[in-house]
């Protein structure tokens, strides 16, 4: 279809916002039913133990309290969260129950659920339950994991659930006949997304209707009511998720958790709606983890630094379970090793395994963020020791305009494969170099000033986009001439209303007031939608919205003809009008009595890739270790771009994450299993002066040949190359110090301890 272009590029103030701004958003707390009861949760202060003794009694004497549930209310059999992604059987032994059987494996676990008349009882009564658990060794490291000296889980042989192998080419073969070859162990930390709204449930069941109803969907309700009504033994069609206004995602939200089985089965077992609202600590405790890795990487060289392989073996930790979409994070790291360099032979391991942690999950950028890093690191390691300017290091391993699309290595067992999809890496490199100012700052590298010295650090990356299989729209003709829109993909923060609008605005000619509004997520719009994850909205359910709109025109157009008189052919549609070839007019209004709408799905396998690279300047104080980040420069290639204000306000948010990842946060636990940074005293998270001078600059080079609006994905790849980018930088600065960062986050105290680590070796040697 030939979209005129008029809406669709242009910076339009998004549509949600000024219902926020106004104070009329919908969250799950703003919800009331009536006869609303409350629920808190009992978790497990202990990492890993057998559960003893459960005595509700207590806590049931409450006046107030209605049910204390534990898993002995499920029956024989409790229900088991499966994975929504990349499934296999031999991850069964290691998925979770909603509720603690007989042992628990990470602080936080639930063990029981009071559901009282409000939620301060509720929180009360959970003091009143009698829980005794037998204490037993915690495994809180990846090597106590792999040394399979405890398991985790009875009736398995390892903690290993599996190891992930990514092929392209030769490894071996390259590495024996290489010039030159470097091996290097880097650490990320465990840390994840910190919503400013944390997770919430209403769950109310209608029982004369048999139909349950359950607000907070987010991300993939489709897919969460399908796992739902197995859980509960309900139909698909008994069960209805509400999506509301979201306060952030970031990838962590709205997967299937123990507390979307909690608390619908307490609301059917109870016959009242029941509310759920995760507070701070427990959202810490128990929402989807992230990062959190070991990497043993080598790179292989000619001596004219070209890369001719990188091979190693990536160590994830995934935490106590392996549950909805923990294997990506590592799939990913494994595929997208050598992100947009051109290398034709890898090898590359990912190996699983589970620790008496909280589970892990994806978080904004899975495992491209870790790879990232480990490469940019290596990369500049290579080119120091080969003699080579780092940055023509980089352009002699680009992947070239010529060489797409590019394959990136097969993963094993899936057999799964992709392919860059376009671009021109290497003008988008340059093009960063340039707005950075890189030449005059370069003056500035390992000065000491004002007592700080002064670094540069660069990086670039590719961003997997538009996740399949497919998504699903449907525009209805309102009686105004206006049009209505219905999808599948779900908004979690990122503008989704005012990108849909645009998209179908365009695709309809009409002006944007002419869409009345854009429904989306609640599994009662549409008989099915796949959700928001994978930075695949804006292509899969975009696209869809094409077909859809399409289709619609033509029952417009069939329409017009029938009252013309005239074949449907001659009939076109222009501003809100369906036009005769003699000059007669109707309007969309006049034609809304026929009824018209259609459905559209856009269904496809291929990913989009966009790409761009990222410079900082930093300073560092060698007395604190105290990094602060000067200047920060993004330069991306995103296809179309349909709204370039959301792009760029996405951008910046995502390296801000980048930068928090890089530099303060850590979900730090202690010998015994226990999160010691479990709220915002300990855990440190970016605030909103602390990193000020902030460049985005995206481009529409090279729009994706894959799907019809020529766009890919925009929303993860500013947080990609950061840590990669400021370690690189740090090392500049301190290049005289002999500095050399492997392990995240560069707080002040570990910079620190590496600058006195260094001067030691300096005073040892002389």
């Amino acid at each position: 279809m030939n979209i005129r272009n008029s809406l669709i590029g242009s910076p339009i103030e998004r549509l949600e916002d000024l219902r926020f701004l106004r104070g009329r958003g919908e969250y799950v707390d703003d919800v009331v039913r009536p006869g609303l009861l409350h629920a808190a949760i009992l978790r497990s202060p202990t990492a890993h133990g057998r559960i003893q003794k459960i005595d509700v009694g207590p806590a049931l004497a409450l006046p107030g309290v209605l049910a204390v549930l534990t898993a002995a209310d499920f029956g024989p059999s409790v229900p088991i969260i499966p994975l929504r992604q990349e499934r296999l059987p031999a991850f069964r032994p290691y998925e979770q129950p909603v509720i603690a059987v007989d042992r628990v494996r990470y602080v936080g676990e639930p063990v029981a659920v009071v559901i009282a008349d409000d939620t301060g009882l509720a929180e009360d009564a959970l003091e009143y339950v009698i829980l005794d658990i037998e204490h037993l060794a915690a495994v809180t490291s990846r090597e106590a994991a792999a040394s399979d000296e405890i398991l985790l889980f009875e009736g398995t042989t390892t903690n290993r659930p599996i190891t992930l192998t990514a092929v392209r080419g030769n490894a071996d073969a390259a590495f024996r006949e290489a010039d030159y070859t470097r091996r290097e162990r880097f650490v990320v930390q465990r840390h994840s997304a910190i919503p400013m709204e944390p997770r919430g449930l209403i769950a109310e069941w209608n029982a004369g209707e048999g139909r349950l109803t359950v607000w907070g969907a987010s991300k993939v309700p489709f897919a969460i009511r399908r796992v739902l009504a197995q859980h509960l033994g309900l139909s698909v069609d008994a069960i209805r998720m509400v999506e509301n206004d979201t306060g952030g995602s970031f990838g962590v939200r709205g997967e299937y958790y123990p507390e979307d089985c909690l608390i619908p089965f307490a609301a059917r077992l109870i016959g009242r709606p029941v509310k759920w609202i995760e507070d701070r600590r427990e959202h810490f405790l128990s929402t989807n983890h992230a990062r959190d890795m070991a990497c043993d990487v080598e790179i292989a060289c000619r001596r004219d630094g070209t890369v001719v392989g990188i091979r190693g073996h990536a160590y994830v930790d995934i935490g106590a379970y392996i549950r909805t979409n923990a294997v990506t994070p590592a799939r990913n790291v494994a595929q997208v090793i050598s992100g947009p360099y051109s290398v034709p032979n890898i090898h590359f391991d990912a190996s699983m395994l589970v620790t008496n942690k909280t589970p892990a999950g994806t978080y904004r950028g899975p495992g491209r963020f870790e790879a990232d890093y480990c490469r940019e690191r290596i990369f500049d390691m290579a080119a120091r020791d080969l003699g080579i300017d780092r940055l023509e290091f980089r352009r002699r391993n680009l992947i070239s305009l010529a060489q797409m699309p590019y394959d990136l290595p097969v993963v094993l067992p899936y057999n799964s494969g992709t392919s860059c999809d376009s671009g021109d890496y290497r003008v988008i490199f340059e093009y960063c170099l340039k707005e950075f100012g890189w030449n005059e700052k370069a003056k500035l590298e390992g000065r000491l000033i004002d007592g700080r010295y002064h670094g540069l650090g660069v990086g670039c990356y590719i961003e997997s986009g538009a996740s399949g299989p497919k998504e699903n729209a449907r525009l209805e003709l309102n009686d105004d001439g206006s049009v209505s829109v219905f999808v599948g993909s779900s908004a979690v923060g990122q503008g989704l209303e005012t990108a849909f609008a645009q998209i179908t605005a365009d695709a309809l000619e009409l002006p944007l007031e002419g869409v009345r509004g854009v429904y989306h997520g609640s599994t009662d719009y549409l008989a099915e939608g796949y959700g928001t994850y994978g930075s695949r909205t804006v292509v899969m359910g975009g696209s869809a919205i094409l077909d859809a709109a399409g289709k619609l025109r033509q029952a417009i157009c069939e329409a017009a003809a029938r009252r013309f008189g005239c074949s449907m052919e001659t009939v076109t549609t222009a501003e809100g009008k369906a036009l005769a070839s003699d000059g007669r007019a109707l309007t969309f209004a006049e034609i809304a009595a026929e009824n018209l709408k259609a459905d559209g799905t856009y269904e496809s396998d291929k990913r989009t890739y966009s790409y761009g690279t990222h410079a900082a300047h930093v300073a560092v104080d060698p007395k604190t270790g105290q990094v602060q980040v000067l200047e920060y420069t993004s330069v991306e290639d995103v296809g179309r771009i349909i709204n370039p204000a959301m792009v760029h306000a996405q951008t910046v948010g995502a390296i801000v994450q980048g930068l928090g990842g890089a530099l303060l946060e850590h979900l730090k636990y202690d010998e015994d299993g226990q999160l010691l940074t479990a709220s915002y005293a300990d855990y440190l998270v970016p605030a909103a002066d602390d990193f000020p001078k902030i460049t985005s600059i995206a481009l529409e080079m090279h729009p994706s040949p894959n799907n019809p609006l020529g766009a890919k994905g925009a929303a993860e790849g500013g947080i990609i190359p950061v840590a990669g980018v400021i370690a690189n930088a740090v090392t500049s600065a301190l290049s005289s110090l002999g500095v050399e960062p492997r392990e995240l986050p560069l707080s002040p105290p570990r910079v620190w301890e590496l600058i006195q680590s260094a001067r030691a070796v300096t005073a040892q040697s002389t």
